[in-house]
């Protein structure tokens, strides 16, 4: 429990409804494919939501969400959130809870299950396979899930382009290490650390032995291998050239060549 409390002191500093905003291609990808594959209504679990921003969204649309999240003050920021947005009657409940064990919700409740977040966090294989099956008991049969990865490729390339803002992988022994383990803590207090990262080729089969049919795994945001002078390039264009790269990010988005450069993967999964 260490590293959840980790995690915890991390998501109480960090400004995740923020990140959304300023990356919001992932945000877009994802809606998209969460669009494309979720039926026109029903009970949506969103698991590790954070601070709700895909919940109020579903909310929006009419789905009657519950939301749960490992952080306390994440899931208060929810709450107010949902009422601020006048969204309230939309949630059936907020609860502060791990995604190893959703004991508060009762089997086979939800058309669609999100897991946007844990599943990175988890650095024990053990642990993972605790919350995948917590997500399929709560998740109706033939019912759709959304998971988060993150590809351990990507953050490779990342740690040896900017190897001193990813201590400890700033020297080639750390950066080998961790390709074989997958597992990264950061040395900066503060920093996003307590993380997992897939290999791509392992995702599928992980999800399929426990209990789900894969449907699709995207990259949701092939856009992060911008840096600002490239984005700032292409805003200086005009908004419709922005409108039309985030367009060609979603349609390449399922491209299986590309998932090693997206910063989050989607894994899109049917319950057996």
């Amino acid at each position: 429990m260490k590293n959840m409390s980790k995690v915890i002191n991390y998501y109480n500093q960090f400004d995740e409804w923020g990140r959304l905003e300023r990356e919001p291609i992932e945000f877009q990808v994802n809606w998209h494919y969460i669009k494309k594959y979720m039926p026109q209504t029903g009970y949506v679990l969103d698991n590790g939501a954070g601070p709700g921003k895909y919940s109020m969204k579903l909310a929006k649309g009419g789905y009657k969400i519950t939301l749960t999240d490992l952080t306390p003050r994440l899931v208060e920021f929810a709450k107010d959130k949902a009422k601020e947005l006048d969204l309230e009657g939309q949630f059936e409940g907020f609860y502060t809870a791990d995604a190893r064990d959703l004991s508060m919700i009762e089997d086979e409740k939800f058309d669609s299950a999100l897991m946007l977040g844990p599943m990175y966090h988890l650095q024990e294989e053990n642990d993972r396979i605790l919350a995948v099956k917590e997500l399929n008991r709560v998740t109706k049969k033939a019912g759709l899930v959304f998971v988060a990865c993150m590809p351990r490729i990507r953050h490779i390339l990342t740690s040896l382009l900017s190897p001193e803002n990813w201590k400890p992988n700033n020297n080639m022994d750390a950066i080998s290490q961790f390709s074989q383990s997958g597992c990264f803590n950061h040395t900066e207090e503060g920093r996003f650390t307590g993380a997992y990262y897939y290999n791509i080729e392992e995702i599928n089969p992980f999800m399929e032995a426990y209990g789900f049919d894969s449907l699709e795994l995207i990259g949701s945001n092939v856009g992060a291998i911008f840096n600002k002078e490239n984005w700032d390039y292409w805003k200086n264009k005009g908004e419709k050239e922005v409108d039309k790269i985030i367009d060609l990010i979603i349609e390449e988005a399922t491209d299986p060549y590309i998932l090693g450069i997206s910063s989050h993967l989607l894994y899109i999964g049917r319950k057996k």
